[in-house]
């Protein structure tokens, strides 16, 4: 392994950890297990040169891992044994590929001369070793390579598939022997850039761009794609350019910071009211890596969020099963986000024909914004116990400081973080959308730390969540990994509670947290398990110590949890919707809000 092009005789295992050494993969996250041995052994004669992580379940090293893709945009590794050991990896893989994010995960399998011969763990009735099938919906492939002599082509392909094209998690499944027998190889010593940045068609996007300059009510939707894509700094640019309004989904929050002036925020059944009305009633939309989920289009429900047609639309995205997927679009363009919008800029520089900003349809949105952020205000100023969401919502934004990567986990909590957080920057804001995994900022917050170690790192989290992933915290401690968790506890789960409320009656089973025999409200003391583990922690017991408690916290620079009580029974303002066929879409609700606190719209 001298860089020269002569053939080594190199285990398999070795094999792995040598190409991903070349890589610049700092960090292996994962789990024990007799099937992965083999490359656990191997990952400690290269501690010098990547270092390993032990956690203590699966799930919390795929959503490190997740985690740490999200925040730095390159991608790192798992380890996990054969049987329950990877099957436990699943709902992080999963979340991960919903997400467009990219780990690989190295999985252990048993020794190939044992296949078919029911040994333990092993994985497959019908075929063999079969693994792979476990994890089909949840990678972009699978890679499972028989002999030591396989490997070196395996490890490259699965690392260069990770983030070619559309980003997302790949497999490497591997049985034990082969990754301790040997083969003659010729380490790899060049590393294959993978370079994504064609525009779209030209004549497609200056055709697109003239409908858009044309438009009275034009309106662009940045998707997460925008902030893969690295094209967040494309976007500002397009959009100061032309004066254009821009909305994001909920996963594209950070593609143009929030307090921007030509931004209005989120759109679909949790966003503000000023992105909602901007997308209803636009002539012209731009798109650009946006998937059009049904979360982020109020169900596709026609008028909520969108109006495809008489809108007319304009769809950039890097994956071609995208475009029209669930809106015909009037210029499909398949391209490159941060290409596309340069070629655009460059276009609208010749031909704005003195377009400005402003005017009725901006000022429109500016009301409507204004709006929103003085009802939410004067919401905000409760010092109720427990405390009203947007409380707490509005704490975070005083005590967090505008550098930190913020992690939200899955839960009412997320619906009021997508309405209410200012997101800053690309990245800012990071959580599991897609596959809405529980536990991925309990757990995943550790290894955004660890990609932005200079930058404070605070994961808000549910009561819920949090009690699928706590052993997070006993790895924080042995690693010394200084993050912060806010434990919103509202004694539920409670955005499944509000689904029973509003479209059952009043109903509800096995959503709040109970005593059962008493029916008398539960909770765990998370502050005292916090303890338990050696991670510092506070209950706030009042609304007015609630900055200073987040703000020690997370001056303090160890692990850290502050437990705040929520108000349950303060739900989310509706501005949009959500369909659950054949129950009946609830109706939004912010107009009436405003007339009932007196706020003239």
């Amino acid at each position: 392994m001298d860089g020269s092009s002569r053939a080594t005789l190199m285990n398999g295992a070795d094999i792995i950890v040598d190409h991903l050494t070349k890589q610049g993969v700092p960090y292996l996250f994962g789990l024990c297990g007799h099937g992965i041995t083999g490359f656990m052994d191997a990952a400690f004669k290269a501690q010098n040169r990547i270092k390993t992580i032990s956690t203590h379940h699966e799930q919390t090293a795929g959503h490190m891992a997740d985690a740490y893709y999200k925040v730095k945009g390159e991608p790192v590794a798992t380890f996990t044994s054969c049987g329950p050991g990877s099957a436990n990896l699943v709902v992080a893989l999963a979340a991960a590929m919903m997400d467009s994010s990219a780990f690989l995960a190295i999985t252990g399998n048993v020794p190939t001369g044992q296949f078919n011969r029911g040994p333990f763990q092993e994985t497959g009735r019908h075929f063999q070793g079969d693994f792979p099938s476990v994890i089909r919906p949840y990678v972009k492939r699978s890679y499972q390579p028989m002999r030591a002599d396989m490997v070196q082509l395996a490890v490259t392909q699965a690392w260069d598939q990770l983030t070619a094209g559309r980003p997302g998690p790949v497999n490497l499944d591997v049985p034990l022997n082969v990754f301790v027998e040997e083969a003659s190889v010729v380490p790899s010593t060049t590393v294959k850039a993978v370079i994504n940045g064609a525009p779209g068609n030209p004549k497609a996007l200056s055709a697109a761009l003239d409908l858009l300059l044309k438009a009275t009510q034009p309106v662009i939707i940045a998707g997460q794609g925008v902030i893969i894509g690295q094209a967040c700094d494309g976007l500002l640019a397009f959009a100061e350019a032309t004066g254009i309004p821009v909305v994001t989904s909920p996963n594209g929050k950070g593609a143009i910071p929030d307090r921007h002036r030509l931004a209005f925020g989120a759109i679909g059944r949790n966003g503000a009211y000023a992105a909602n009305d901007a997308t209803r009633n636009a002539d012209v939309i731009l798109a650009i890596g946006f998937s059009f989920d049904d979360r982020a289009t109020s169900a596709w429900l026609d008028g909520y969020t969108l109006s495809i047609p008489p809108s007319k639309l304009i769809q950039i995205d890097l994956d071609p099963t995208e475009i029209g997927r669930n809106y015909p679009a009037e210029y499909g363009i398949l391209g490159d986000a941060k290409a596309s919008l340069e070629l655009l800029l460059e276009m609208a520089a010749g031909r704005m024909g003195g377009r400005a900003e402003g005017g009725a349809w901006f000022d429109r949105l500016a009301r409507g914004r204004d709006v929103w952020r003085e009802y939410q205000a004067g919401l905000a100023l409760s010092d109720q116990m427990p405390l009203r969401p947007e409380r707490l919502m509005a704490a975070l934004a005083r005590a967090v400081p505008e550098n930190a990567v913020v992690a939200s986990d899955v839960g009412v909590h997320h619906n009021w973080i997508i309405q209410l957080m200012d997101t800053l920057r690309p990245r800012h804001l990071i959580h599991s959308w897609g596959f809405a995994a529980m536990g991925f900022a309990t757990s995943g917050i550790l290894g955004a730390k660890l990609a932005a170690p200079d930058r404070p790192c605070v994961a808000v989290v549910g009561d819920g969540s949090f009690l699928m992933t706590p052993h997070a915290l006993a790895t924080a401690v042995e690693y010394g990994i200084p993050v912060v968790w806010v434990v919103w506890n509202n004694s539920g789960f409670c955005s499944i509670r509000d689904i029973q409320h509003g479209m059952f009656g009043g109903r509800e089973l096995a959503t709040a947290f109970e005593i059962q025999r008493t029916g008398e409200s539960y909770s765990p003391d998370f502050a005292m398990m916090a303890k338990s583990m050696g991670v510092a922690s506070h209950r706030v017991t009042h609304a007015g110590e609630l900055e200073d408690a987040i703000a020690t916290a997370i001056k303090a620079n160890v692990p850290y949890l502050v437990e705040v009580p929520v108000d349950r029974d303060v739900r989310p303002i509706g501005t949009g919707s959500w369909d659950l066929p054949p129950l009946p879409n609830p109706e939004p609700n912010f107009l009436k809000a405003l007339a009932a606190r007196g706020i003239t719209f």
